[in-house]
């Protein structure tokens, strides 16, 4: 009989950690830009990075002990063979996208993905020779009816940002498998803790980790997880040549965040949840935009792909006057004005969007929950939609 495999808790506080350095209970830093050798062996050796090399360290652009720490506590937690960080989460989903590409290729994506990832797909790729089709995802017929023999890469993510809309991750990573296809989903909005799309077939997992991994507002990072194969192409190419590897103390910050990670996002839960059902409940709001709400359209997939829900949504409001919009979120005070999110501060965003089956541009406000309480998140939603009377 198998040992269980080890819980989320046990990976975030102990994974990589069994020999403490000189008993600290804190991993030091490795903060060099290089390692020395006794001998031109292991010098040699240390070149081969995916195979007799791996764990001999020559320069920090392409690995450093810090820096692998945080890869195995991700690569477990996404129950994938390995796992790489980068200077950012565009630099992470940018590395995967571009690893499995070359010029005549055709990659297929949800349009509502995040927004530079859209922009990366719709405005870069094309400069080498690379199309694209982008699609709802919540037909997952349709999505894989968009492969082509070209296609290379099927980009998804679920749930997707701003609106929220989930994808069949098994039935679509199934067909791609069948045709050859790549997946590539980011899990930044669930984390591992509420998804782990490497379980129902999904090839590649990307994070922006600035958001919930790191969870602490002060470092930007992203990282990817995938099988060995996938990886070594990528440690072999995108990420010694394009040099975007985490640096090692941004690393450490990391590894500092993932500590609490399963802590904060019940908490992020229990304060998305409470802010999602007083909007619900709320006069002249046409819609609430929450994986949470009983009422979300594709409940029977949540259910099924995750565990929990988080602290990002948006919401429509009736009134689409943009003056309105802005003195709502320039009245509240605990929300403050910020991209990003996945910290500890609550964050309001207001934007128009326009996903390809809407008929017409309109006004959404997303919030993001953080620390504070959910009565304090409320009254200071209440006080501004009284302020601006939208």
């Amino acid at each position: 009989m198998s040992d269980p495999a080890p819980s989320i808790e046990w990976i975030l506080q102990h994974l990589g950690e069994e020999d403490p350095v000189l008993g600290a209970v804190t991993p030091p830093i490795f903060q060099t830009s290089l390692f020395v050798f006794e001998n031109c062996e292991d010098f040699a050796r240390s070149f081969d990075y995916t195979g007799e090399g791996a764990g001999l360290y020559n320069y920090s652009r392409v690995a450093n002990p810090t820096v692998d720490l945080v890869c195995r506590k991700i690569a477990a937690l996404e129950h994938c063979d390995e796992a790489m960080v980068f200077g950012s989460g565009m630099a992470a989903i940018s590395a995967a996208i571009l690893s499995q590409v070359e010029a005549g290729a055709h990659v297929v994506a949800v349009d509502t993905c995040y927004g530079p990832t859209r922009q990366f797909i719709a405005e870069y790729l094309p400069r080498f020779g690379i199309e694209h089709t982008f699609v709802t995802g919540t037909d997952a017929d349709a999505l894989i009816d968009a492969i082509r023999p070209s296609t290379k890469v099927l980009y998804l993510e679920s749930p997707s940002s701003i609106v929220f809309r989930i994808q069949d991750l098994e039935t679509i990573c199934r067909a791609a498998r069948e045709k050859g296809v790549t997946t590539i989903a980011d899990n930044s909005y669930s984390s591992p803790v509420f998804q782990t799309p490497h379980d129902i077939g999904v090839d590649i997992i990307v994070h922006s980790a600035t958001k919930y991994l790191s969870g602490h507002s002060d470092v930007v990072s992203g990282a990817l997880a995938t099988d060995r194969e996938r990886m070594k192409r990528i440690m072999l190419g995108e990420l010694p040549l394009l040099g975007a590897i985490l640096p090692p103390f941004p690393a450490w910050l990391l590894l500092r965040g993932l500590r609490t990670l399963a802590v904060r996002m019940e908490v992020s839960q229990v304060r998305g949840n409470a802010v999602a059902r007083y909007l619900s409940a709320r006069p002249r709001i046409e819609r609430v935009f929450h994986v949470g709400l009983a009422e979300h359209e594709d409940r029977t997939l949540v259910e099924k792909q995750m565990r929990g829900s988080t602290g990002l949504l948006s919401f429509m409001p009736e009134c689409q006057v943009k003056d309105r919009i802005f003195a709502f979120a320039d009245a509240l005070k605990v929300f403050r004005l910020g991209v990003s999110w996945g910290g500890h501060e609550s964050l309001c965003v207001p934007l128009p969007y326009h996903p390809i089956d809407w008929p017409e541009e309109r006004w959404l406000i997303r919030l993001y929950c953080g620390l504070e309480s959910p009565e304090d998140l409320v009254a200071d939603l209440e006080q501004a939609f009284a302020a601006s009377g939208l």
